[in-house]
């Protein structure tokens, strides 16, 4: 890998760390304030809006600006966010807030990937930025547990604090001061890009013929942009609806139900580095039944009743679906470059992923408060997902859509 690839890996680490870790607290803040179950969602609701509304810019925001300033300047806001809701500002605004740093960091970051790494590594990269990815979340679901466990409230009230929920937030500041110290050390690429337009008809138009150039393409965009979109928004959905049914149907508390969460980040962390170890990027879509296998686990799962038979399940779902991501990005990322730019596809790709979020986590939401039954909520998901990675592989051989040899280095076929 190139210099100070791992150090970009460790920066973005310690940021989705604290992001991880804010939804917890954020959930628990929510709980003192009196808010029903269903307002859980809003939290992700309101941290994916800016990831959605501001897509056509950020693509031309991360071409414009030097990326690893870009990333340190978004890191400082998403401190700001933090801090902002320390003092008192409501959860909601504040993930807006920090929602948007992350929108605008994504980019860049993946940009950045894209511009320093060969694509004969790309999958192997990708491996790198789902493992750090997947162990943020792991690890930033065990540090959120942590800070609103009950020995962790105990200990920093009998240090004096009125608010041990505000200590806690200022836990996460400490975290974001960490990934900001890292991201200094990591240089830019250099590669300069063609002035991006300034208009706000320009920019749409521009991001509305990248959208539609990346959903047109048959030589493999079309279809891993169909599959990183189904599986990012399931699995933001899932990742709300494990820790209540974690509480409802296993009966633990909120810190134990964002233990368990975080079994599912450790067999994505597996699945991905299998991925990035034995999938080429020419054998990419060759991984598509995996997402029946993530379907059918979906499905299953929620029946499940005793923590000795979850903990199991939920390490397979994460797995398989880590298996099945990885090589999907490299090759979205890929064909990306090839047809846009480093910016613009992973903005365009951002935008489909958290788009399907914002959709699925309205409907989960809004089926809660319908007082729909949380099992059958998660086991419709499942379904969901299994028929539509059915109806994308019957379209595919249907359209006889393959990839040959040759697409590591830059040439793919179909």
């Amino acid at each position: 890998m190139p210099p100070r690839f791992h150090t970009l890996i460790a920066a973005q680490f310690f940021s989705a760390l604290a992001d991880n870790a804010l939804l917890i607290v954020g959930i628990a803040l929510l709980h003192e304030m009196g808010q029903p179950a269903w307002w859980a969602p809003l939290l992700k609701l309101c941290f994916t809006l800016a990831y959605v509304g501001l897509a056509p810019v950020v693509g031309l925001i991360a071409d414009a600006w030097p990326k690893v300033a870009l990333m340190t300047c978004m890191n400082g806001l998403k401190a700001v966010g933090v801090g902002a809701m320390a003092l008192g500002l409501d959860p909601l605004l504040a993930f807006g807030i920090v929602g948007t740093a992350a929108a605008c960091y994504a980019p860049a970051k993946y940009g950045l990937i894209t511009e320093i790494v060969p694509p004969t590594r790309l999958v192997a990269a990708n491996g790198w930025i789902e493992v750090s990815v997947v162990c943020s979340v792991l690890l930033g679901t065990l540090v959120g547990g942590l800070l609103v466990s009950p020995w962790w409230m105990a200990a920093v009230s009998a240090a004096g604090a009125s608010r041990p929920l505000v200590a806690s937030l200022c836990a996460l500041l400490v975290i974001y001061a960490v990934a900001a110290a890292l991201q200094f050390r990591v240089p830019d690429s250099g590669i300069v890009y063609p002035k991006p337009p300034r208009r706000v008809g320009d920019i749409l138009r521009d991001f509305r013929v990248s959208n539609r150039a990346l959903w047109r393409d048959r030589l493999g965009g079309r279809l891993s942009l169909s599959m990183t979109t189904l599986f990012w928004g399931a699995g933001a959905t899932l990742q709300l609806a494990v820790l209540q049914w974690a509480q409802d149907v296993l009966g633990l508390r909120l810190n134990q139900g964002a233990y368990l969460q975080a079994t599912v980040a450790i067999g994505v962390v597996a699945g991905a580095a299998l991925a990035g170890r034995w999938i080429a990027l020419h054998h990419s879509l060759k991984v598509m039944p995996l997402g029946l296998m993530l379907g059918a686990l979906m499905l299953a799962t929620p029946w499940v009743t005793t923590l000795g038979w979850a903990l199991p399940a939920m390490v397979m779902v994460g797995a398989v679906g880590g298996a099945m991501v990885v090589p999907m990005n490299a090759l979205l990322q890929h064909r990306g470059v090839q047809i846009l730019s480093a910016g613009r596809s992973i903005a365009v790709q951002g935008f489909n992923e958290n788009l399907s979020i914002l959709l699925m986590l309205a409907v989960y939401a809004l089926l809660q408060a319908l007082g729909v039954p949380l099992v059958w909520l998660m086991s419709g998901l499942g379904l969901f997902v299994f028929l539509c990675v059915l109806t994308l592989i019957a379209r595919r051989k249907a359209r006889g859509e393959t990839l040959a040899g040759g697409a590591a280095e830059g040439g793919v076929a179909g």
